[in-house]
C-alpha cells in the first residue's frame, strides 16, 4: 500500500526516474522508467513503468498526481494491469489509438 503523500505536486518535467508508482486503490506497480512529452509543444503523454514483469505505457489522463515521492494513478490495479507494454513512440501511438476505437 502507498503512504499518505503530502509531499507537493511536481511538473512532469522535474519527475526524476525511479519514482514509486501506485494505482488508485494504494497498490505498488513499480517505478518511473520515463516521462513521454512533446516537448516543443510542451504536452505531457504519459509515463512508461517498470512493473518487474516488462515495461507499460501509462497514458496522461491516466496520471492523478505526481510528487517526488511518487506518481498516483487515476485507476485501480486492475485496471492497471490491463495497460498496454510499451513498445517505442510510433507503435505506442498506433496501439493507443486502436484502444480508443468502439467495440475494443
Amino acid at each position: 500500500m502507498a503512504e499518505p503523500d503530502d509531499d507537493h505536486q511536481i511538473g512532469y518535467q522535474a519527475l526524476p526516474r525511479g519514482v514509486p508508482v501506485h494505482a488508485a486503490d494504494g497498490a505498488h506497480l513499480g517505478k518511473v522508467h520515463r516521462v513521454l512529452d512533446n516537448a516543443r509543444e510542451h504536452i505531457f503523454d504519459g509515463i512508461v513503468i517498470d512493473t518487474g514483469q516488462g515495461l507499460r505505457f501509462v497514458d496522461a489522463p491516466e496520471v492523478a498526481r505526481i510528487t517526488l515521492r511518487q506518481v498516483t494513478l487515476s485507476i485501480d490495479a486492475a485496471q492497471a494491469a490491463e495497460l498496454p507494454p510499451y513498445e517505442g513512440t510510433v507503435k505506442r501511438r498506433v496501439s493507443r489509438w486502436r484502444r480508443r476505437l468502439p467495440g475494443r
